[in-house]
This record gives structure tokens, sequence and C-alpha cells, in this order.
């Protein structure tokens, strides 16, 4: 059989108009329902018999676009490309698709998901996927409230965040042929501002290892993570099978795959961060630590540790970081301990190194004051 030729035809509809289609012959056949189809609606019409210059002008217009896509599908057929014709595929659930990717990753994606719903008002085909509809996107995170919050706006920082997600999931859509644009091209960045990051210096670190805190499991797994670099996320779903001897069985070793970037690393463990783990048993390994102790418990810990600065549990794993930067290990060897997926996310910490520098002014004198 001979290749598939495409045909523009007409067929009488009311008002004196005829609707305009393509016709393949033979039939071609269309993926999504595997079924074979002939015909392919344009929702195009023209006057049947023009009366005035304007709708003769109006024929030749919508023709003249008519034979344009007729000479697409022409090629399309040569190689073999039918997507334009999985109309199913187009009116999809663009929602179910998003939930579905979003359940395999992490939080941050399915808060984005749960935005884009709101956005849209809970309904969005592929079909319906656009440059204007994405830019507006942008636009709504921008002035969006927070979700477990109504009465605080979004960060910038989430917002950004959320449209990068957001756009990753274009581009999922894309590889998986249900969009044929890559709409990415024409979509503006969010840009995220830089937020001032707190760690601790070794001198405190030392005090707050030092320092009584009221709930034991909170104070082993923060200081686990400034000895790993752990993300709290990482840390409460960690499991003593994930505790193994090395190689050389000299020592322990930490794997896991890691929640924010999914992959799997191997952590070689110091004695230390063993002997915060505990005693061996069953289940996880920090077994009762709440991110409800995230908040009042670990700011009294640090207050009376006599620390003044802002930190947080995240700011544990800066600690380990610059610690370790500082203490002098390569910057790619701490990026690949970070998980992070390129080392320009690590040189951050390099800024911190210097200021870190900057805070040794002094200390060694060689005259007294006078």
């Amino acid at each position: 059989m001979g290749r598939t030729k495409v045909s523009l035809r007409s067929r009488p509809i009311s008002k004196g108009r005829r609707t305009l289609y393509l016709e393949f012959y033979p039939p071609v056949r269309v993926q999504a329902s595997m079924k074979m189809q002939r015909y392919e609606t344009l929702g195009m019409y023209i006057f049947a018999k023009p009366k005035t210059l304007t709708q003769k002008e109006y024929n030749a217009a919508v023709m003249a676009q008519a034979e344009a896509i007729r000479a697409m599908r022409v090629q399309a057929v040569i190689n073999e490309e039918f997507g334009f014709l999985d109309k199913e595929k187009l009116n999809g659930d663009f929602l179910a698709y998003f939930y579905k990717e979003a359940q395999q990753r992490n939080n941050s994606w399915m808060s984005c998901y749960k935005h884009f719903h709101t956005f849209v008002d809970g309904h969005c085909t592929f079909r319906q996927l656009n440059v204007d509809l994405c830019t507006r996107f942008r636009e709504y995170l921008l002035n969006a409230k927070q979700l477990d919050a109504p009465d605080i706006p979004l960060s910038v920082n989430s917002a950004s965040n959320y449209y990068r997600k957001f756009r990753g999931m274009l581009a999922i859509t894309l590889r998986d042929d249900y969009i044929r644009e890559d709409i990415n091209k024409h979509l503006e960045r969010i840009e995220a501002k830089r937020n001032r990051i707190e760690f601790l210096t070794f001198e405190e670190l030392y005090e707050l290892s030092k320092t009584p805190c009221d709930i034991p499991v909170l104070k082993r797994a923060s200081l686990f993570s400034c000895l790993t670099g752990l993300r709290i996320s990482d840390v409460m779903k960690l499991q003593w099978p994930d505790i193994v001897p090395n190689i050389k069985g000299t020592g322990y070793n930490m794997r896991l795959r890691t929640e924010k970037t999914e992959a799997e690393a191997i952590w070689p463990l110091s004695p230390d961060a063993m002997e915060l783990c505990g005693l061996r048993e069953e289940g996880a390994v920090f077994k009762g630590l709440t991110r409800s102790m995230l908040n009042k418990p670990l700011k009294k810990w640090l207050t009376d540790a006599g620390i003044t600065k802002h930190i947080t549990f995240h700011g544990f794993r800066h600690t380990y970081a610059v610690l370790q930067l500082a203490s002098g290990t390569d910057i790619y060897t701490v990026s690949k301990m970070l998980t992070h997926k390129h080392v320009t996310t690590t040189e951050i910490y390099l800024d911190l190194l210097d200021e870190m520098k900057q805070d040794t002014l002094g200390r060694i004198r060689l005259f007294k004051e006078t």
C-alpha cells in the first residue's frame, strides 16, 4: 500500500456555509486509542456562495490557512508523526497527570500541584496548556498566600521554587508527547532572593554539644546533621538497616536515598556520628523525632547554649558544609556529600567561608594593647 494521501475537503453546514476537514487515505492509526482515523475536522468554515468582497476575501484567507495545515499534515505523514490526531490525548486531564508525577517526588512538587489546582479551579486539559496560561500562573504565585496559612503571603523564594517545579512539569509533559510546543522557551523565571545563611562556628558547635537539651533525641539528631549534612526529612526517615559496615570493616557507612533530590548516596560515619545514633535496634534511628520539636524546643536549646543567631535545623546542614570547607575538604567532595546536582550550588558556602575567616581577624596578636 502506498503512502497516505492528505486531501482538503468540505461539506455543507447551516447558514450557507461549508465546514473544512482533511481526509487521509488510507486511514492512519491514532496511538492513544489504537483506532484507525480517516478524517480530521479543522474547525474552519467558508461561505458556500460568497456574495460580497469581504466574504470572498474571508474565503481566500481561510482556504490559505487550511492549505497550510494540509501541507503540515503531509509532512507529518511522511515522518510518520500522527500526534495531531490524538484528540483524546489533548483532551486528557493534565491535573491528574501532574498529581501522579508530584506523588512520586517530594512535598515541594505536591505544594506546586496544589497551587496550580487552585489557580485553574480544579480543571485543566493538555490542550489548555499554553504560554498565556503559564504566564498567568507565574503572576498567581507572586501574589498567592501560603497553603497552610491563608493570611501569610507566599515568599518570593517559595514562588520561585514552585514555578521551577511547574516548568519541570512542562518539560516532562513535552517529553511524554502530551504537548507539541516547548512552552518553557517563552516563560520568564521567578528570580529567588538569596537569604542570609546562618551557621555555627566550631566554638558554637562545641558549646551546643555540651549544653543539655530537654529533648535528648532532638539534640542527637541536630548534632548528627552537623556531622553529616542531612536534611531533617532524611534524618527522620533514617532506619537502622541504612547503616552498614564499610568495605574495610573498620567503621560504618550510611546508605540513603535523599527525599529532596531522590539521589542514593553513601556517607561514611565518624565515630562521633555513630555514637549519636545510640544503641542499634529495630526501626528508625532517631525514634520519636518530630517536626514540632524544631520550633520552641530547638530555640530554647540554642538560647541555653548562648547562641543568638537565627539557627534552624537546616542551619545544621549549612554548618556541616562550612566547617567541612574550613577544615580543608575540597568543594567537590562537599558537594557530593550534600547530594547537590551541581557544584555551583555548593559554591554559596565559599562566601560564608570568607566570612568565617574575617571573624578570625585579631585573634592572634603580637603586641599588647596600650
